[in-house]
């Protein structure tokens, strides 16, 4: 009796070695084919020049100098949080803890600046971004306790951390809040401006730029060149080949979870420190979760990073901007930058896999 086998209509297949090039010429292709489909849809909903469209996009984010430096803030905000993430992601550690560890670290920035306000500018300054770093690593460090001695869920772990992290934020507030009953603690040291990054070269967000740009080249060199940097590779290939190795999974995976959370909690330091010179539990305003976006899309490298942080934060001003010129909801706006996501993630896909169809049919015979 003769069965026809049929193959699947598409398969698909891991790409081996493929190219830095066509990698980026693959997500440019669906930058542009996203622009395309969004075009269609802003034209079909609103009858709207879809050129015009980003034009007022591109004006929200970079229309102005204050926009500009907005922006520039914005991105490397979302930067500092990426390369925090960086090191866990590479070691396959899921930290979904960044909301609480940049909660920590700005606690701890508008602790120093309320209690420590007498103290000289720049050794405030250090003592604030040592007291960020601190409490943001030992944010990251718990979680990484349990889950290198219990081996308990990393993901859900620190996804509860965030929680508390945020309960503990709302106390904070209510015991400094000012003026009282406000549920608010206002400006601090509005009129000292202790504790304040100060402009530089006559910007006020130049010196958040310096310190996240620095830090982008450490981490950088820390991952690609250093002995900790290849021990986190190999724990993320396989924590097998790793403990073979004799490599100490667990010492590595708190060291690392301690690394990333004190980056995460520098940039609690940046937010509170360079930026609304207050703490509420919207300090972190979700970036937490965007910056893993950023993380994968960059593949972990943290030049990368950099455009893919301002590319963000250019849609997230750009949406703001059409919304208000056009008079268009937040719906409206808000599609298009989920539209240029969805195809930047997809894009990955593509890059990483490709589609086999079938091409004929096969014949067996079986008795």
């Amino acid at each position: 009796m003769n069965h026809q086998i049929k193959e699947p209509f598409i398969r698909i297949s891991k790409r081996d070695g493929v190219s830095a090039a066509r990698s980026w010429a693959v997500r440019a292709a669906a930058l542009l084919a996203a622009l395309v489909v969004s075009g269609l849809i802003i034209y079909s909903l609103t009858k709207l020049n879809p050129a015009r469209v980003y034009v007022a996009m591109w004006d929200g984010a970079f229309g102005t100098s204050r926009r500009a430096w907005v922006t520039a803030r914005d991105t490397m905000m979302l930067l500092c949080i990426g390369i925090g993430l960086a090191p866990a992601f590479r070691m396959r550690f899921w930290n979904i803890g960044a909301e609480g560890q940049i909660l920590a670290g700005g606690i701890a920035t508008a602790a120093c600046m309320i209690y420590f306000d007498n103290l000289p500018t720049p050794v405030l300054l250090l003592v604030m971004a040592a007291a960020a770093m601190v409490a943001g690593g030992l944010w990251g460090f718990v979680p990484a306790v349990f889950k290198a001695r219990f081996g308990t869920n990393e993901t859900l772990f620190t996804l509860m951390m965030n929680y508390i992290a945020i309960q503990l934020t709302a106390y904070c507030v209510s015991l400094w809040e000012k003026p009282f009953g406000s549920n608010s603690v206002g400006i601090i040291n509005q009129s000292t401006k202790a504790g304040w990054l100060p402009p530089l070269f006559g910007q006020q967000y130049m010196m958040n730029v310096i310190i996240v740009l620095a830090l982008t080249v450490a981490m950088f060199v820390y991952m690609k060149y250093t002995k900790h940097g290849y021990e986190i590779s190999v724990v993320g290939e396989s924590e097998n080949t790793a403990k073979y190795a004799g490599i100490k999974v667990g010492k590595i995976v708190m060291r690392t979870m301690a690394l990333s959370g004190a980056v995460c909690g520098l940039a609690g330091f940046i937010a509170v420190s360079g930026a609304s010179h207050t703490i509420s539990t919207s300090t972190a305003g979700g970036r937490g979760f965007t910056a893993i976006i950023i993380a994968w899309l960059a593949k972990f490298n943290t030049f990368v990073m950099i455009a893919v942080a301002a590319l963000l934060v250019f849609l997230e001003k750009g949406a703001v901007q059409i919304a208000s010129q056009f008079n268009l909801n937040d719906y409206a706006s808000q599609m298009v930058m989920g539209i240029i996501l969805f195809f930047l993630l997809g894009s990955e896909f593509f890059i990483n896999f490709r589609l086999i169809f079938r091409k004929k049919s096969t014949r067996e015979g079986t008795a």
